[in-house]
């Protein structure tokens, strides 16, 4: 039977058990269908990150936006997203609600974040949280066209900029996001090659 745990309370790990874990995900990370995901991790400080990992997708920017905007959908198919809910937003924006959920050796480790997000058709959609289980957290997903074997293409780009709490080991947080970026770009190109 295992744990659960929320990024709301305390969360310890031993350094034994965070090799383990980062041992993990690089495995993870050398399926050869994830190495079509680039993944950059830049320190802005001591805990705080932007990381973007970035994929060619073969379907238009106009046909990758209609699965990125379909926000109650994204659970269905990300890795890892447990709950992805549009809640009202108090000006008529577009706010979301996202639980995202791990399993740290025995584990369950969630966190939850509320997002009010802005769309830019069909190039840019930028969020940033408004309320949840991390100090800081926001970022965006650009699409530009390109061509993929004389068909229109987009180059999808998902860069976030992530502060933790203190309860919170970045050293994990950065390994996992890592590898998790890398399956979430990879589960969205396989999503759009499926529907179109």
């Amino acid at each position: 039977m295992t744990e659960q745990y929320n990024a709301a309370e305390e969360y310890k790990i031993s350094a034994h058990d965070e090799q383990i874990i980062d041992n993990t995900a690089d495995f993870a990370s050398d399926a050869p269908e994830l190495q079509a995901v680039e993944v950059e991790i830049e320190k802005i400080a001591d805990r705080q990150r932007q990381i973007t990992a970035k994929i060619q997708i073969s379907r238009s920017p106009e046909i990758v936006w209609k699965i990125l905007t379909d926000y109650a959908a994204l659970a269905d198919f990300i890795p890892n997203l447990a709950k992805s809910t549009l809640l009202k937003h108090p000006q008529g924006g577009i706010r979301l609600e996202q639980v995202g959920s791990q399993k740290f050796l025995k584990f369950n480790f969630c966190a939850r974040v509320v997002l009010d997000l802005q769309e830019h058709f069909p190039k840019e959609i930028t969020f940033e949280m408004v309320e949840g289980d991390l100090k800081e957290f926001s970022g965006s997903w650009q699409l530009q066209p390109c061509s993929v074997a004389n068909q229109p293409g987009t180059n999808l780009c998902y860069s976030i900029f992530v502060h933790p709490k203190r309860i919170m080991p970045i050293g994990v947080i950065e390994n996992r996001l890592s590898h998790d970026l890398r399956m979430n770009m990879f589960a969205i190109q396989q999503r759009v090659e499926a529907l179109y």
